[in-house]
């Protein structure tokens, strides 16, 4: 018998990175294309980070009976250490990560909670609070906790991670009359 217990998270401000919300992906050729975003989540956020190691916790207990009734030792766990596992990416330093995904489309709005229907909005590099929920799963041998993407709120720009730039800084406004200048 399961133990039913919370292991929804609503996360504090963290960066957006490798965003597929709108269209799903295919990322493993066994699988039905999914929904993901990369969750960045700041070192120094200590209230993101006991809300994730609750939910966790909550999704082993409650996965306990997939489990054969005990928790193993040797898990796969969703987050995980920048710092140690993505080096080498200036974005993952100083940040744990983890890699939330779904079957079906995630709800996306702004700050005032309007929808974002624009793909384009929404990019590797912004920032927001994303909902998630953490479940178990015993599925080709492979034992752990997932992350399930539920929604995203975006609340503010940044820097692309692709290393592209915005059309509005690579540009200077035309006016009607400047038509002869190109």
């Amino acid at each position: 018998m399961s133990v039913k217990v919370n292991t929804k998270v609503i996360t504090g401000k963290v960066r957006l990175c490798y965003t597929n919300l709108f269209e799903p992906r295919i990322m493993d050729l066994n699988q039905e294309p999914r929904y993901s975003v990369c969750i960045l989540i700041p070192k120094s956020d200590k209230k993101t980070l006991e809300a994730i190691i609750k939910g966790v916790e909550g999704a082993k207990l409650s996965g306990a009976a997939l489990w054969g009734g005990k928790i193993p030792m040797d898990l796969k766990l969703p987050l995980r250490d920048g710092d140690e596992e993505r080096g080498e990416h200036e974005e993952f330093t100083n940040h744990y990560f983890i890699n939330a995904i779904s079957k079906e489309r995630p709800g996306v709005v702004d700050r005032s909670l309007r929808d974002i229907l624009e793909p384009g909005v929404v990019y590797s590099g912004c920032y927001g609070r994303v909902s998630i929920n953490f479940y178990a799963f015993n599925q080709g041998g492979n034992k752990g906790v997932g992350c399930g993407l539920q929604n995203v709120q975006k609340l503010e720009d940044g820097e692309f991670l692709s290393g592209r730039s915005r059309a509005q800084d690579d540009f200077d406004m035309v006016g009607d009359d400047d038509n002869e200048s190109w």
